[in-house]
C-alpha cells in the first residue's frame, strides 16, 4: 500500500524520537474546557461485579479454591465505564446502549444513579440479558476467576430503530459522537453507517475505541483508537516488539487509508502512544506513567479524554497529549479507575 499523504513526520519517523513536551498552558486551557462538552457515547453497557475473599483451603469437589466473600462492589463497565471516565474529567456524557429486563440492569440503573449519570440512553431489550462481568479477587489483589454472563448477538432491528431516534433526538445537543465498542452486540455495520450519516449531516466529529473484527464497520470516523494488539489483527501486520518503527508505521497508514480517518491513535501500552495523521505527520508519545499497577480500562481513559480534548477544540496533536498524561494517571491504579480533572491538571503541573 503506497500512502498518499505527506510524508513529513513529527520529531523523526514514528519513534526514532520521541515527543515529549507541549504547551502546558495550552494543554491547561483544554482541560478546563471539559465542563462545557457534551459526549454521546453509544456502545456496549455493563456491570461490573467485584467480589473480594480470602482462600484458606481447596474445594473437595474440584482442585479449585474456596473463596470467603467478605465484599461485594458494582460499577459501570463497557461503553459505561467510558462515560463514567467523562463524567469524572469533568465533562458531561449522554449514554446510550440496551440493558436486559433483569435484576442486573436494575443493579447498573442504581450504580448509574448514584454517581450522577445520566439515565436517559438506557433501552431495555427483554430478549437478552444485561451484559455481567464477575471478578472474583483473593490474596491481595489476585484475580481467582472471572464469570461472563452476556448475549454476543447484534441486537434487532427495533432495538436499532430506538437507538436511532434517541440519536436524532440529541444530535444538537452534543458536540462529539464516541463509539465504544466491546462486541457485545450493539455495535454493528446497518446502526454505525446510520449514525455516522446522521453525524456527516449535523458535522459532528465521531471517535472509536474499536473491536478487533469490526474495523471495516469504522470507515469516514473523525479518530480511532486501537491498541496496538487490535490494530496488528486488524491489519494482518505483525509487530516485533514495541520498537518494531517500521511495522507500526505501516500499521497506521494502513488504518488511516482504509478507514478514511483524520486521525489513527495507536496505542502501546507502557510504551506510550503513536499518533497518526492524515496530513502524514506521525507522533510518537512517550508513558508519563511512574509507575503501572493495572492497565485495566486505560483504554476507555483514552477515547474518553481525546474526545473531551477534540470537541474542546484541541489539534489532534494535543488531545493525544491530554489522553497520553489521562492514561498515565490510571494505570499508575489498582482496578478499573478514571482520572479527575484536578488529577488531570495537576499532572500536567
Amino acid at each position: 500500500m503506497i500512502f498518499s499523504g505527506k510524508s513529513g513526520i513529527t520529531n523523526g519517523d514514528c519513534g526514532f524520537k520521541l515527543n515529549k513536551t507541549m504547551d502546558d498552558r495550552g494543554l491547561k486551557k483544554i482541560i478546563s474546557s471539559f465542563n462545557q462538552v457534551k459526549i454521546l457515547v453509544i456502545g456496549d453497557f455493563m456491570l461490573d461485579e467485584f467480589i473480594w475473599g480470602e482462600v484458606s483451603r481447596i474445594s473437595p469437589e474440584a482442585p479449585v479454591p474456596v473463596v470467603r466473600v467478605k465484599s461485594e462492589s458494582s460499577r459501570p463497565g463497557g461503553a459505561l465505564n467510558v462515560a463514567n471516565n467523562i463524567h469524572a474529567l469533568g465533562g458531561k456524557a449522554i449514554s446510550c446502549g440496551v440493558i436486559g429486563d433483569d435484576v442486573y440492569g436494575q443493579r447498573l440503573r442504581e450504580v448509574l444513579k448514584n454517581r450522577g449519570m445520566n439515565l436517559d440512553g438506557i433501552i431495555v431489550d427483554s430478549s437478552r440479558p444485561t451484559t455481567l462481568k464477575t471478578r472474583i479477587f483473593a490474596r491481595h489483589q489476585h484475580q481467582v476467576v472471572r464469570v461472563d454472563r452476556e448475549d454476543g448477538n447484534l441486537i434487532a432491528d427495533n432495538i436499532i430503530e430506538e437507538i436511532l431516534t434517541f440519536v436524532r433526538k440529541k444530535i444538537d445537543l452534543i458536540d462529539i459522537i464516541l463509539i465504544e465498542d466491546y462486541g457485545k452486540g450493539v455495535v454493528g455495520p446497518r446502526l454505525l453507517s446510520e449514525v455516522f450519516a446522521i453525524a456527516r449531516e449535523h458535522k459532528k466529529m465521531i471517535s472509536v475505541d474499536p473491536k478487533e473484527d469490526h474495523f471495516s464497520y469504522y470507515k469516514g470516523a473523525t479518530v480511532i483508537t486501537p491498541n496496538h494488539h487490535e490494530a496488528q489483527i486488524a491489519t494482518r501486520i505483525k509487530m516485533k516488539g514495541s520498537d518494531d518503527n517500521d511495522a507500526l508505521t505501516k500499521i497506521g497508514r494502513t488504518l488511516l487509508d482504509d478507514l478514511d480517518s483524520q486521525a489513527v491513535l495507536v496505542t502501546l501500552g507502557e510504551e506510550g502512544m503513536c499518533l497518526f495523521e492524515a496530513s502524514g505527520n506521525i507522533t510518537r508519545i512517550p508513558t508519563v506513567a511512574q509507575e503501572v499497577f493495572d492497565v485495566s480500562g486505560a483504554g476507555d481513559t483514552v477515547i474518553g479524554a481525546f474526545s473531551l480534548a477534540l470537541a474542546s477544540g484541541a489539534s489532534m496533536k494535543e488531545a493525544a497529549h491530554v489522553s497520553n498524561y489521562a492514561a498515565g494517571i490510571v494505570v499508575g491504579k489498582v482496578g478499573v479507575a478514571v482520572a479527575t480533572q484536578q488529577e488531570l491538571l495537576e499532572k500536567i503541573g
